[in-house]
């Protein structure tokens, strides 16, 4: 059976492209389609696609990098289906891992991707320096204490409330927020 795989990072993004360059140049039976950053292999149509794929079928993708974003993540997926008796093969780079130089290329464009990609991260790094040095950047908006916090901290104090979690989800925010808002109130912070 062939087989597709799209990915596009965000739901924003429109997986259209993919679909469309799939159908026409192979003519897929079976697509599936993530919406997720594909910085690790946590998705859900992507297990599903893993686990439909049977010996003799092949995968398909518009390109490596819509499989997987790491070096290790792309070789990993690769190795799984291959032990299942299941090709892949990527419109873009022109090869399927059937074949050696096909492997050897894989990992060399998956190699590439990885240095792009940290490249990429380290160039926002430095922007977001250059702009906190120029005051300009001063990172995400602390999201406001509920109006009673100074009651909830006391909850917390007489175990009423019990663990940070739970205060977490009384105030609608994350474990690292209650932390901050602790430590802020000049709170000991309870431990197992």
């Amino acid at each position: 059976m062939k087989i597709g795989y799209v990915r596009v990072s965000t739901v924003e993004q429109h997986e259209e492209r993919q679909v469309v360059e799939l159908q026409e140049k192979v003519g897929i039976e079976r697509t599936f389609i993530d919406k997720l950053s594909g910085k690790n292999t946590e998705r859900p149509e992507l297990q599903k696609m893993i686990d439909f794929a049977r010996e003799g079928d092949t995968i398909y993708v518009s390109e490596f990098s819509r499989l997987a974003r790491s070096t290790k993540d792309l070789l990993d997926i690769v190795q799984k289906l291959k032990d299942k008796g299941v090709q892949v093969v990527s419109l873009k780079e022109n090869f399927d891992t059937t074949t050696p130089a096909g492997e050897l290329a894989m990992t060399l464009f998956a190699a590439i991707a990885t240095f792009e990609r940290k490249i990429m991260l380290e160039r926002q790094k430095e922007g977001i320096a250059l702009a906190k040095a120029h005051g300009v950047y001063r990172g995400r908006k602390q999201k406001p204490k509920p109006s009673n916090w100074p009651e909830l901290v006391e909850r917390y104090q007489r175990r009423d409330i019990r663990s940070v979690s739970e205060l977490a989800r009384i105030c609608g925010c994350s474990r690292n927020t209650i932390y901050a808002w602790l430590r802020s109130s000049g709170v000991i912070i309870k431990t197992r």
